[in-house]
């Protein structure tokens, strides 16, 4: 199997490919990745069977070339963090919908198997006290730029699908956590803090809630899908591991062994969406998936030591992120 990869120097498409690579000897992969801030080639560093193609999703000639010699495509690459789109919505414009449009048609022509991976954010937010969760039939709701060209992502393939017939799949997915996420994201940030000494911080009260899941397991359930999933579905991923902010710090402080309270909180970001939660019944009941962290606290135990044990791969972006953070006064 040649499966190409979009955006597999970044945090949950690397995991991806280090996961393709250890599970599959037959499969060849290759990385698409344009090596923006958030994209790391040192994430693939080992790996055999790997190629690392550096380019840009939205120039149409290459990706034909690319799309043209594979078997599969799994699409990661997208600019993703709410803070950056709410400071410049161009890049995630280009990125996330004109680069979406560019695999598309690429994969319509050549007739490849095509998997997209998307985020729970297309849905908006519920209420803290709303039993509900998200479902395949939630109605679109985003609430910042970076959500709203995901969504326009997701509705780009369904029309695909149904008026080119493109062997399509989508999956939303919940709040990762794992190994070779940017510094600049939320768990990491506080575990890099931590080593160095710094105070965690947390945006607002810290009751904003996300249904964590550890990247291995997305992944495994992205192979489900594009193994055993239906055609033009949509399949949640989630592995029920609610949790809010400040859970999530309290829990990183236990492992560190410090206080409960021994973080700062810094002024809530704009448009914070209050709770994601997802309903991933589908995807356990039609094709037998299953998380192998069903314990979060046994999964973030294991993020920790990861952090701790490569700071020669998250360090030398640690600087300037804080002072991106500081200049936020977050």
């Amino acid at each position: 199997m040649r499966v190409l990869v979009t955006g597999g120097a970044g945090f949950i498409g690397a995991n991806f490919v280090h996961q393709t690579v250890r599970e599959r000897p037959d499969a060849t992969v290759t990385v698409l990745d344009a090596l923006t801030y958030a994209g790391n080639a040192s994430s693939l560093d080992g790996l055999e069977r790997v190629e690392l193609v550096v380019g840009d999703i939205a120039d149409a000639e290459l990706v034909d070339s690319l799309v043209a010699r594979h078997d599969l495509v799994v699409h990661f690459a997208a600019e993703s963090h709410n803070d950056n789109s709410l400071h410049d919505p161009s890049p995630f414009v280009r990125t996330n919908v004109v680069g979406t449009f560019t695999l598309l048609e690429a994969v319509r022509k050549h007739g490849v198997r095509y998997h997209h991976v998307s985020t729970d954010e297309v849905y908006g937010d519920l209420e803290l006290d709303d039993p509900a969760k998200f479902t395949p039939e939630t109605p679109y709701n985003p609430s910042s730029p970076y959500s709203a060209t995901k969504a326009s992502s997701d509705l780009l393939v369904r029309a695909w699908v149904r008026s080119f017939g493109v062997q399509a799949t989508i999956s939303n997915c919940s709040n990762n956590y794992g190994p070779y996420q940017h510094v600049e994201k939320f768990i990491p940030r506080q575990i890099t803090n931590l080593v160095d000494g710094v105070r965690p911080r947390l945006y607002g009260a810290g009751q904003n809630v996300r249904d964590w899941i550890h990247v291995d397991d997305h992944n495994s359930a992205v192979w489900a899908i594009i193994e055993r999933g239906r055609i033009g579905e949509t399949y949640l991923i989630g592995a029920d591991g609610e949790k809010n902010n400040l859970e999530v710090v309290q829990l990183i402080l236990a492992e560190f062994g410090l206080g409960p309270d021994d973080f700062d909180h810094v002024t809530d970001r704009a448009g914070h969406d209050l709770r994601y939660a997802i309903d991933a019944s589908r995807l356990r009941d039609e094709l037998g998936w299953t998380p192998r962290y069903t314990s979060f606290a046994d999964g973030l135990r294991a993020t920790v030591e990861w952090y701790r044990a490569n700071e020669a791969w998250w360090r030398p972006a640690k600087e300037a992120t804080e002072r991106k953070y500081a200049a936020a006064g977050h």
